[in-house]
């Protein structure tokens, strides 16, 4: 998926503008690689646009830091400059467009590594009928 369709994406399902879609990628985007190992955040990074791999790229392969759903809401809100609830709409948006781009045995490898609650803004919110 090439990057302004994967903006677009995260636009429409946060709700949010395609300026503060590409803002909320690009924080969520390096929050998740430094959530995850370094060998995850690399294998990520072959599957997204070529202009979205330096956001999961990381220096060296090593441990992830460790930190939870709060920290890591707190990180995206932080370095998008949005609220909080804008964070945790993008967040999910992008989680879930990510998952699509990767597909499941990957994506899922990637979520293996975090806390219940973060993987599960990957998870796919029901729409009101």
């Amino acid at each position: 998926m090439a990057e302004p369709e994967f903006y677009a994406r995260v636009s429409a399902r946060a709700g949010v503008p395609v300026e503060t879609a590409r803002a909320l990628t690009e924080a969520t985007l390096r929050t998740l690689a430094e959530r995850i190992s370094g060998g995850e955040a690399d294998d990520l990074s072959a599957h997204v646009a070529h202009e979205l791999r330096p956001l999961l790229a990381r220096a060296r392969v090593e441990d992830p830091e460790v930190f939870g759903y709060d920290e890591f809401l707190r990180r995206v809100a932080e370095r998008s400059g949005a609220s909080p609830s804008d964070a945790e709409r993008g967040a999910r948006a992008v989680l879930q467009a990510l998952h699509r781009v990767v597909g499941p045995a990957q994506f899922n490898r990637a979520l293996s590594q975090l806390p219940r609650e973060i993987a599960e803004l990957a998870q796919p919110t029901p729409r009101p009928a």
